[in-house]
């Protein structure tokens, strides 16, 4: 049986010829972000020592000086022989929470679960208490088959639904059965409250993504859903019972009313917003009276993707970079050398060349083919333009859900930045290229607000989360007649506040 050594790590395996190096390395942390389709870069990896052949992607995406070096895209190759390669070791970060709330005791143990695109939450809670007695975090396994949510759906539609959907459902029912431990002799697991996305509800739900994949992108079945632990394979008693939120409409889903709970936003008398950008751009404007959501198309290059040398916030990922003495500052996560941009740098680099004039309002570079960050890492005007595009769509469709109130941005009162891009995300940098045309003042890193609304939802009749649901209408941008206008003038980077 062929030996596969991986360094720096020295680790060794030993996997039967023939095996898909995708199959393989995934699990130790190499990215196949367009979902092994040899689309793009994301799962290059070096050959020390054994061989691979140059396929007819790799000779067409990496230069003769990368081809002679070893580099390889892993996705093309299947093990023959004993190989030894290098790559990169990323560990990953997971928000989880930790905020206290109020809630009314109940008895027995409940798990929270968010179930997002790239990473999985889960919290063991007593519900007695509200104490979290336990915290499991893991990336998604189905990102092997593509890092954004239209890749998953994309290979969904060409027979690999199911799949996706026995991944999603093993990967979760395993993060449960760890946290519980020997927890369940002495107090009963009673409930179980998993929110994400619309594409995530979809597939674990075993609901059909074909609406999803074409216009009007809609889905009729984004509702309630409630298993027992036997349909989903999980070794549960059948007392337990599985909720997954409803979601809002179209690919607004319940993390978004997670979040919605979890910030109060519901509650407040003020205009208040909600953002999260992750995989998917997603948007809520309201108060008491009246809210209002949507999605837009621009998380993949929040994520690191369809960036030249983009990457998760993982080790190795360039995270911060700041300007002193007309020079390039750069942070990068785990502290060794750079190797690849994440969406928080790609922000910074992006606002930083503005700063320097290396960037123009309209997104032309003027330093030449490439803007150099650290080490073999640099900005090209390729990158540039997704971020344009990207935050483009975000700033349009908050512009246009607070106009639905009449106002504009600046009657905003508060915008809660949601996920862990919020998190990370420099407010004075996101300010500065466009994105967020508010008062740093008034931008508020929010946290994990769907694993929090999901952890407040196992105290809450489920009936309460529909009557929340239905307080919010769905704005679909596709097809609101101003959307291309405002899309165009907000692709410009410019911090003007409207």
């Amino acid at each position: 049986m062929p030996k596969l050594k991986l360094s720096p790590a020295g680790q060794q395996l030993e996997v039967a010829a023939g095996t898909r190096l995708q199959d393989v390395l995934f699990a130790q942390g190499v990215e196949f972000p367009c979902g092994g389709r040899g689309r793009c870069q994301g799962c290059r990896v070096k050959v020390l020592c054994g061989h691979l052949p140059v396929s007819a992607e790799e000779a067409t995406r990496l230069t003769r000086a990368e081809l002679d070096a070893g580099w390889r895209m892993a996705c093309r190759h299947t093990l023959a022989g004993d190989l030894e390669l290098e790559l990169a070791q990323w560990e990953i970060s997971v928000l989880a929470d930790q905020t206290s709330f109020a809630f009314t005791p109940a008895s027995g143990l409940g798990v929270a679960i968010d179930l997002g695109t790239t990473t999985l939450a889960a919290q063991l809670v007593d519900l007695a208490s509200g104490n979290v007695l336990g915290v499991q975090t893991a990336l998604n396994p189905q990102a092997r088959h593509g890092s954004d949510l239209m890749s998953r759906v994309e290979y969904a539609t060409r027979g690999g639904q199911v799949e996706l959907t026995q991944l999603i459902r093993a990967q979760l029912g395993e993060m449960i059965l760890q946290l519980l431990g020997d927890r369940q002799t002495a107090q009963p697991l009673n409930r179980v409250v998993i929110v994400g996305n619309t594409v995530m509800h979809h597939l674990f739900c075993g609901l059909s993504v074909a609406p999803l994949a074409e216009h009007p992108f809609e889905s009729d079945k984004s509702g309630r859903f409630s298993f027992s632990p036997r349909a989903l394979g999980w070794n549960l008693p059948d007392t337990v019972t599985v909720e997954f939120m409803p979601g809002l409409g179209s690919f607004v889903g319940s993390d978004i009313l997670a979040g919605i709970i979890a910030t109060g936003l519901h509650e407040r008398d003020e205009l208040t917003a909600l953002m999260d950008l992750g995989t998917n751009g997603e948007v809520v404007v309201g108060h008491r009276g009246k809210m209002v959501c949507t999605s837009t198309a621009a998380g993949p290059a929040f994520e690191g993707a369809r960036i030249s040398q983009g990457m998760r916030a993982a080790t190795g990922a360039i995270s911060e970079v700041q300007v002193e003495n007309g020079a390039l500052v750069c942070r990068v996560i785990g502290g060794g050398a750079a190797r690849g941009l994440c969406g928080s740098g790609l922000v910074d680099a992006v606002a930083a060349g503005l700063e320097l004039g290396w960037i123009l309002p309209n997104g032309r570079m003027t330093v030449g083919a490439q803007m150099p960050l650290a080490e073999a890492v640099s900005l090209k005007p390729g990158d540039v333009r997704e971020l344009q595009l990207a935050k483009g769509a975000v700033a349009a469709g908050l512009r246009l859900l607070t106009q639905q109130f009449g106002v504009e941005l600046g009657g905003l009162r508060r915008l809660h930045l949601a996920g862990a891009f919020g998190n990370y995300i420099s407010r004075a940098s996101a300010h500065k290229i466009g994105l967020l045309k508010l008062p740093v003042e008034k931008i508020t890193p929010a946290g994990n607000t769907a694993l929090l609304g999901a952890k407040m939802g196992l105290f809450q009749d489920a009936t309460e989360w529909d009557a929340v649901a239905r307080r919010v209408s769905h704005l679909a941008l596709n097809e609101d007649e101003a959307f291309q206008e405002v899309y165009a003038e907000e692709m410009r980077f410019s911090p003007h506040s409207f």
